[in-house]
């Protein structure tokens, strides 16, 4: 199983964390505290993670790099046409694993 991306919802108390593999299918999906993100993904081989951009991914972010990994933040209001109906974490997730080509991403360097 390799993963090529993945795909975090961040939330104050719970996350969400969804890996895609080289074809694009869901091979892990799974909620857990922000605190336990970085070690989660220490244990991948570098990949590109892609977030919502708030406060606490700038953080994450760094710390993500710093394990090799590509990230790129999304602007909330580029999140927002993704979600069908209700934002709920899980349709967020979901959403942000799969970027838009014209969609501008903040790669956090």
């Amino acid at each position: 199983m390799t993963i090529v991306m993945i795909g975090i919802d961040l939330g104050k108390n719970s996350c969400s964390v969804a890996a895609l593999d080289e074809q694009g299918a869901v091979v892990l999906r799974r909620r857990m505290r922000p605190a336990s993100i970085a070690s989660f993904a220490a244990k991948y081989m570098p990949c590109t993670v892609a977030m919502e951009a708030c406060c606490g991914a700038h953080y994450l972010g760094r710390l993500l790099l710093a394990q090799g990994h590509t990230v790129k933040l999304m602007p909330p209001e580029y999140v927002r046409p993704y979600v069908k109906a209700q934002k709920t974490t899980t349709v967020t997730r979901r959403q942000l694993r799969k970027p838009r080509p014209d969609q501008r991403c903040a790669s956090s360097s």
